[in-house]
């Protein structure tokens, strides 16, 4: 069983948490277009939930992955899909690479104060010429003896306007694109780094989003993660467990729209009945609930591999299509089913087909996806794949 009495403790504490310190306050950090990381963050830190996953040594609680999946879960429980997205960077984006792979010098500069609450982390992956396109990426940190020169820019990039540092992803060399990049810790307040803008976001309000550029930001060397040229595979390692949470974070919130969706329409009248006597509109509400059950047990399932010690690029990739495009399914539904009300910015279902949307884009889009799916199958043009 992936869950325990343990997890069940820590998951009421979340619970607790979310109910008393995040969502009374969701729709005023809707309304602003951000919300105070370093507040939040430092209260969650306080309670150790930002490490339950890391090591003792740095401030982590040292649990296995299933207590960072139970906690993605957990957080599908707030109100609006930008704050635990945020939440999901410095937990379980910006972080495991660096966990897993980096010195301990720094760990302790850049892990411990992430895992406390104190730092405020983001992630550098994707550019405006670069999104799911990893190998493709131009930013630049060229050896100087023994400190890097960064230039280049980065975009899309979540907490980007209240980060301590960053971990960007960079080509270290001119050799093979998938072994030329290597993942650095760079401080957001060094010489050289502007966050350009804050993006006006269709959905995800509450969470800032920024486009950033690095000219000549000079670093030590010693902030790179591990191995110099082995970015990008730390970086695909990294995505896997981005895209279990991306996947796992979705389970509550599509249950919350489902549920919010009932009590609705069984109040809505029209034509002499409620809305939810209509047959077309409960069996779609038990279509849905069933859908997200298929998805939890993808994810679960997924999850007893990873912590086993199993590749499970192949399972984080199908939990990762699939919330995505249920996401997109059930947001509609639903709001198609409050009618006009639907249409306002004042109803929960609006907000869920906003901010939901990003799920089939952010952390490699569907296509993506789909392409990875292909490759192992074996039926991607040009590859052999794996029957696995």
């Amino acid at each position: 069983m992936l869950f325990t009495a343990d997890h069940d403790e820590i998951r009421r504490s979340l619970q607790k948490f979310i109910a008393g310190e995040i969502n009374p306050h969701v729709d005023e950090w809707e309304k602003a277009d951000i919300f105070p990381a370093h507040e939040l963050f430092k209260k969650m830190g306080s309670l150790g939930f930002l490490g339950l996953n890391k090591p003792v040594e740095f401030g982590g609680s040292g649990l296995d992955y299933s207590y960072a999946l139970m906690m993605a879960e957990e957080l599908g429980a707030i109100t609006c899909g930008g704050v635990p997205m945020a939440i999901g960077v410095q937990t379980d984006m910006a972080t495991p690479a660096l966990a897993r792979f980096g010195s301990d010098e720094v760990r302790r500069e850049f892990l411990a104060p992430s895992i406390s609450g104190d730092y405020v982390a983001c992630i550098g992956v994707s550019e405006p010429g670069a999104g799911s396109d990893v190998a493709s990426i131009k930013t630049s940190a060229r050896s100087d003896g023994d400190d890097y020169v960064i230039n280049g820019g980065k975009m899309w990039i979540t907490n980007g306007t209240q980060a301590d540092w960053i971990c960007l992803l960079a080509n270290t060399g001119d050799g093979p694109v998938h072994r030329n990049k290597s993942l650095i810790c760079v401080p957001m307040k060094a010489k050289g780094v502007t966050v350009a803008r804050k993006l006006d976001k269709m959905g995800m309000r509450s969470s800032d989003t920024a486009q950033i550029f690095f000219d000549n930001v000079r670093v030590p060397k010693r902030n790179r993660i591990g191995e110099e040229g082995k970015g990008f595979t730390y970086q695909m390692i990294q995505f896997q467990e981005e895209r279990l949470w991306g996947a796992a974070a979705c389970l509550k919130a599509h249950e919350y729209i489902i549920n919010e969706t009932i009590e609705y329409t069984r109040n809505r009248k029209a034509f002499g009945q409620s809305i939810l006597d209509n047959q077309v509109v409960h069996f779609k509400l038990a279509e849905m609930q069933t859908e997200v059950e298929l998805l939890r047990a993808l994810i679960y399932r997924a999850g007893e591999a990873l912590v086993a010690g199993e590749d499970v690029t192949r399972l984080a990739t199908m939990a990762k299509l699939k919330a995505g495009r249920l996401g997109r399914e059930l947001t509609d539904a639903c709001l198609q089913y409050w009618g006009g009300m639907g249409f306002t910015n004042e109803t929960p279902v609006s907000r869920a087909y906003r901010d939901s949307r990003l799920t089939s884009i952010g952390g490699g889009a569907d296509e993506v996806m789909l392409m990875v799916l292909c490759k192992m199958m074996g039926t991607l043009p040009g590859s052999k794949g794996n029957a696995s």
